[in-house]
């Protein structure tokens, strides 16, 4: 059994880039199978407030590849200074 806490303290990792995406501070269930849709990585704060907070970023389930005691890897495409799902 794992629980939602157990998500949080994990560094998740972008395989595409070896970039650190930040850490899972939501999960999306779908409530007629019980499963887990996606994971949300919260944005963000900016110094002092400015600019507000970065956008969460959500990652599908499909696209995580490992669970790890340390980090979440996930496959996933920056471009544009926007996250895509890789094709």
């Amino acid at each position: 059994m794992v629980k939602i806490s157990d998500f949080q303290i994990k560094d998740v990792v972008n395989v595409s880039d070896g970039k650190r995406l930040g850490n899972v501070g939501d999960i999306e269930i779908n409530l007629t199978t019980g499963k887990i849709e996606a994971v949300v990585i919260s944005g963000n704060g900016r110094v002092l407030g400015f600019f507000g907070k970065d956008e969460d970023i959500v990652i599908p389930w499909k696209n995580i590849i490992k669970i790890g005691q340390d980090v979440i890897l996930v496959r996933y495409k920056i471009s544009d200074e926007k996250i895509t799902e890789e094709e």
